[in-house]
């Protein structure tokens, strides 16, 4: 092999990872951002019906149960807040 066939292939190469290795790792940046912020909203809204169905069904307003609520509505706002910024980082991402 001759030092200017090597020099030529590590040209290729160098254009290989800058026009297409970004155009690959974009919309997979978008995607995980996607398939993290769908969890996060699932996890939300299973919080939430567990919490409405407690409220419904055991809360007698003692101090546990407040207690109990109070850290649901924690974690539901928590978890949903992550999940509709995830969307809107992968929607920030795919426009960039």
């Amino acid at each position: 092999m001759r030092k200017g066939n090597f020099s030529k292939q590590a040209n290729v190469g160098k254009q290989f990872m800058r026009h297409i290795v970004p155009a690959v790792i974009k919309p997979a940046r978008t995607l995980w951002h996607e398939v993290f912020g769908f969890l996060f909203l699932c996890l939300a809204f299973l919080l939430v019906s567990n919490g409405v169905r407690f409220y419904l069904g055991e809360y007698d307003g003692s101090g546990g149960h407040i207690l109990r609520l109070s850290m649901t509505l924690f974690c539901v706002l928590l978890f949903g807040f992550y999940g509709v910024s995830s969307f809107l980082r992968a929607r920030r991402i795919s426009r960039s």
